[in-house]
């Protein structure tokens, strides 16, 4: 007996989704191995007084800790500042409390962080450093500034998570509750996220990564690659979701530092159209830090797309190295 043209019709739609449900997952399972291999690759965990701090580094010369932002680790500090490390600088990057392979201690606040960091350069033997921050490695890095300035030779803070007084108009609109839980949500799962870079990669570029998608439509290919990289990187997220929950918890809590106690060479970058707003804490920051550079841009987003070589070139005059193509 021939099928009636709706059942026939049922069991086909049922069987495409039967196939690509299985096509899916192994997309999904083919793309989280090899995320989970890039993310450890060159990774070190090293036991310190304040327990196991995971981190790696390239280079000699200068020595410059890296605390990464959201969403990142080692890899990504490494991502970036690696450049760095064919200019004359010891780059070490390091994955901050909750991310890849260094674990969430009980207390987990800049300002134990920034004692973790002292922690990490003891271990590696190493007296001074240079301390970068880039967007929620920034409260990190300034209070190892302003808790151990013994043991910072320079300060550099990259599209900071910063503390502005509430006088101090906003550079963006406060990320209302709803759009943040979204975020959460999303970078709370391996699958979610995933699957939101494959259908919503603009959208997760907005919210995620806090910069304008149609930047990169006028970008050059190399920043293109370098967006779609971080943007990439961030998996497996579940790797990186204590920290991701703990930097939330950090931003919220910012309060007033001693800025006027930090008196190293201090180069503070961000840029007008960043989604979090940290053009104007960064603003803020800067002009309460004596000598303080402040390198602002007018467009580029949380990530700077266009100002990559001129941000490098930025940090090579701060450590008084040439600056070379």
């Amino acid at each position: 007996m021939k099928l009636s043209l709706p059942r026939s019709v049922l069991i086909l739609a049922v069987l495409g989704l039967a196939v690509a449900s299985v096509q899916i997952g192994w997309l999904f399972n083919r793309d989280m191995a090899l995320a989970t291999t890039r993310a450890a690759q060159g990774g070190v965990l090293l036991p310190t007084r304040c327990g196991p701090i995971e981190y790696q580094e390239a280079g000699t010369g200068v020595p410059l800790l890296v605390a990464h932002g959201s969403g990142g680790g080692h890899d990504q500090g490494m991502a970036f500042a690696g450049t760095l490390a064919r200019h004359g600088i010891r780059v070490i990057a390091m994955s901050r409390f909750g991310y890849l392979g260094t674990p969430m201690p009980a207390d987990a606040s800049a300002a134990a962080q920034a004692d973790a960091h002292v922690c990490l350069l003891d271990a590696l033997g190493i007296g001074r450093a240079a301390v970068m921050g880039g967007s929620a490695g920034g409260p990190s890095a300034l209070q190892m500034a302003i808790r151990h300035p013994d043991r910072v030779s320079a300060l550099i803070l990259l599209v900071p998570l910063a503390y502005k007084p509430a006088d101090q108009a906003d550079s963006a609109p406060p990320m209302p509750a709803w759009v943040e839980a979204l975020m959460m949500r999303l970078i709370g799962s391996d699958f979610l996220f995933w699957v939101a870079l494959h259908v919503a990669r603009d959208q997760v570029i907005k919210l995620v990564l806090a910069t304008p998608p149609e930047l990169l439509a006028t970008a050059s290919p190399q920043e293109r690659a370098r967006v779609n990289a971080m943007l990439d990187n961030i998996l497996p997220v579940s790797t990186r979701a204590q920290g991701l929950r703990s930097d939330s918890s950090v931003g919220k809590a910012l309060a007033p530092s001693p800025l006027e106690s930090v008196h190293m060479p201090t180069l503070i970058v961000s840029s007008r159209d960043d989604g979090y707003g940290t053009y104007a804490s960064a603003q803020y920051t800067a002009s309460r830090i004596a000598g303080a550079k402040f390198v602002g841009f007018d467009r580029g987003g949380h990530v700077w797309v266009g100002h990559d070589d001129e941000v490098i070139a930025e940090i090579l005059r701060l450590f008084n190295l040439p600056v070379r193509p």
